[in-house]
């Protein structure tokens, strides 16, 4: 075994794929890149998710307490990279990432049609949000593109490189059910 810095944990232990979140606020839509994000639940499905107090979408979703998360695939990693980039303060980043925003049904913040799953969220819990600037969502309503070919999504590994998802093994016949 080699030691490994502290500061790169999280290259071997993120959790899922990299997600897009989108908020409105004052009727301007934004977008961000995330992948400091967890699964807290099944029913009702809960997430935790980091956003970091410096970032433009934090004020927006503290404040609406509301946000959509888009799922991308693959083949947007290089917009994903770049909208991550740069601050929703200095760009209108679905004009010029070239994103389709959608209305949602039960929030404000848009889904983006190019994305192979949207989850209109609502911020359920703020406590940890001061101390650890982690907002407890609660998926309200979820949307997936069947029509999308590309399915496979990015995770990110830090310093610029990400996995992408591969085959799909399927172990249903040695999982149990819960009691």
């Amino acid at each position: 075994m080699k030691e490994t810095p502290l500061a790169q944990v999280y290259r071997v232990i993120e959790p899922g794929p990299v997600v897009l979140l989108t908020t409105a606020y004052k009727g301007r839509p934004n977008v961000m890149t995330m992948s400091w994000h967890m699964a807290m639940e099944f029913e009702p499905p809960l997430i935790g998710c980091v956003v970091h107090s410096l970032d433009y979408s934090f004020n927006a979703l503290r404040v609406t307490k509301e946000c959509v998360i888009s799922i991308p695939t693959v083949d947007l990693a290089s917009k994903v990279v770049e909208i991550g980039n740069c601050s929703g303060r200095d760009v209108d980043k679905f004009g010029t990432f070239g994103l389709t925003p959608i209305p949602a049904k039960k929030v404000k913040a848009p889904l983006i049609a190019e994305c192979l799953t949207n989850l209109e969220c609502q911020v359920v819990n703020t406590s940890l949000v001061k101390k650890y600037n982690l907002f407890i969502l609660k998926v309200i309503k979820a949307w997936t593109d069947p029509k999308r070919k590309e399915r496979r999504t990015i995770h990110h590994n830090g310093d610029g490189t990400f996995v992408v998802d591969g085959r799909t093994i399927d172990l249903k016949k040695k999982m149990t059910k819960w009691q």
